[in-house]
């Protein structure tokens, strides 16, 4: 899924020529604390609740404050992991979709992100999830597949991460599509390989947080 897919169409830009009143009330009505500022098509940066209270002058429009997060946005067709990354770079709940062009497209609430990674094929079909422990040079996600497939099974997504421990070592994230994994892991430990994380099917749809968890897990971040 991509940035442009996930907009959420219920939460409008401000224009400089509004006022710091109009924007705290939009915000409680939506509840949320901080909204899009655009002139003319063009993402000038992102309003905030804390700006307007600190500058204790909600009548002063728009312009005249300091706008923060004028860098967090993506273009339309990137994809939604790249979302998740330019909202916590910038510690921001939501983020603006650009067009090619620089036209501002909309804003994408982090929760709708989250939802549409809970809701993305890899994560509805049922399996597990592998975490292996590898250093970076016997990484090769062809012969990986080629074990997961000889015990019957397949490799529905995978994520490659350093290792935050050791930089020289990677952390590789597979979903399975068999929630019974106990033969394949030891295929997979007969031919060497290290398996630091497994979650079983029951494990991964508990409740959101931790779905929320396995996602950052995902992204390393």
């Amino acid at each position: 899924m991509v940035a442009v897919e996930l907009i959420n169409h219920m939460i409008p830009p401000l224009k400089p020529s509004d006022d710091g009143h109009k924007a705290i009330v939009w915000m409680e009505e939506l509840r949320t604390n901080q909204l899009p500022v655009i002139e003319k098509g063009k993402f000038l940066g992102f309003i905030t609740e804390e700006i307007i209270l600190e500058e204790n002058d909600s009548k002063r429009p728009i312009r005249d404050y300091f706008l923060d997060g004028e860098d967090c946005f993506v273009i339309e067709h990137q994809h939604f992991y790249d979302v998740i990354k330019v909202a916590t770079e910038h510690d921001f709940q939501m983020v603006a979709v650009l067009s090619e062009t620089g036209g501002f497209q909309g804003v994408i609430a982090i929760e709708d992100t989250i939802n549409a990674f809970a809701e993305s094929t890899a994560i509805q079909e049922p399996g597990a999830i592998l975490v292996l422990l590898m250093n970076q040079r016997d990484y090769s996600l062809a012969e990986i597949s080629r074990l997961v497939e000889a015990e019957g099974a397949r490799i529905l997504s995978s994520t490659v991460n350093p290792d935050p421990k050791d930089m020289s070592m990677l952390r590789v994230t597979l979903k399975l599509n068999k929630t019974e994994i106990s033969h394949i892991t030891a295929s997979l430990e007969r031919f060497g390989y290290r398996i630091i994380g497994r979650f079983q099917e029951e494990e991964i749809k508990s409740n959101d947080q931790e779905r929320f968890d396995l996602l950052m897990r995902y992204l390393n971040i």
